[in-house]
């Protein structure tokens, strides 16, 4: 496909209004590795890609992407999440059946107010 082919996405920007804050969700709520901060900024592993969290400049200063991480079983990502103080806003729920899985999400808010979400797909068999 040549040198300008895309394939995984190596960072993703997350808008912080306050970024101890944002910080301390991403690394004490969701437990993602801290990988190292550069004041205003902070950087975070999720899997292969790279989190960035920081203050935004107009016209990026605006709740970022839904974010969904997949996890393994979603009613304990749920409780265990919820434990450490992440609000949702409701409990898992199915959102398509196909005829092999079911995909499962529930959605939550960061620090600073960046939706987010867990998902699972659930064997049907």
């Amino acid at each position: 496909m040549g040198d300008a082919a895309l394939s995984t996405i190596g960072q993703l920007a997350i808008r912080a209004l306050d970024t101890p804050r944002a910080v301390a969700f991403y690394r004490d709520v969701l437990r993602l590795p801290l990988l190292f901060e550069a004041p205003p900024l902070a950087f975070f592993a999720a899997g292969p890609t790279r989190l960035m969290l920081g203050p935004a400049e107009p016209p990026f200063d605006h709740p970022s992407s839904i974010m969904y991480f997949s996890v393994v079983d979603i009613e304990a990502a749920h409780r265990e999440l919820t434990a450490r103080g992440a609000r949702f806003d409701g409990p898992p729920h199915v959102v398509h059946r196909a005829a092999d899985y079911e995909l499962w999400i529930a959605l939550f808010r960061d620090s600073e107010g960046n939706p987010l979400a867990i998902m699972e797909e659930k064997s049907r068999r």
